[in-house]
C-alpha cells in the first residue's frame, strides 16, 4: 500500500466511523488512493467478520485493472485475495474477500437478493 496517498490520512478516522456506523462519505480527488488503497485497508477489519468487500466501477476496463493493480500491490493475481466480475469476464474464487464490479453487475446482484449474503461492505 502506497502511505503517501492523501486517502491514507484519513483511513483510520474512516475506520472508527465504520466500526459504528452502517456508511460514511469518502470524498476526494482523482488519484488519492480511494479506489485501490480504502479497500485493502479496510479488508481485515474486524466488523466486516470476513465478508467480503464489494467495489463498483463504472466502466469494464476500470474494474479489471483496479482488481489487477490490487492484487498485484498483494503479491498475488486477480482472483485470489482480490477479484473482479465483468460482463463476461470473472476471477473470482472462494478466496477473495474484494470484489471488484461494474454497476450492471451489482444492480443484478441487488435484483437476485438486496441483501447481499456475505457481503459487508459496498464501495
Amino acid at each position: 500500500m502506497t502511505a503517501d496517498l492523501p486517502v491514507c490520512q484519513v483511513l483510520p478516522e474512516l475506520r472508527q466511523h465504520l466500526q459504528s456506523a452502517r456508511g460514511a462519505v469518502l470524498c476526494a480527488p482523482p488519484g488519492s488512493g480511494k479506489t485501490t488503497v480504502t479497500p485493502l485497508a479496510l479488508r481485515n477489519e474486524p466488523w466486516l467478520a470476513a465478508r467480503t468487500i464489494i467495489l463498483v466501477e463504472p466502466r469494464r476496463l476500470a474494474a479489471r485493472l483496479a482488481a489487477v493493480y490490487m492484487a498485484e500491490q498483494l503479491g498475488e493475481e486477480a482472483g485470489q485475495t482480490v477479484g473482479y466480475q465483468v460482463r463476461f469476464d470473472r476471477r473470482i474464487t472462494a478466496a477473495t474477500r474484494i470484489e471488484v464490479v461494474t454497476e450492471g453487475i451489482l444492480l443484478r446482484r441487488l435484483q437476485q437478493d438486496p441483501e447481499l449474503p456475505g457481503v459487508g461492505l459496498v464501495i
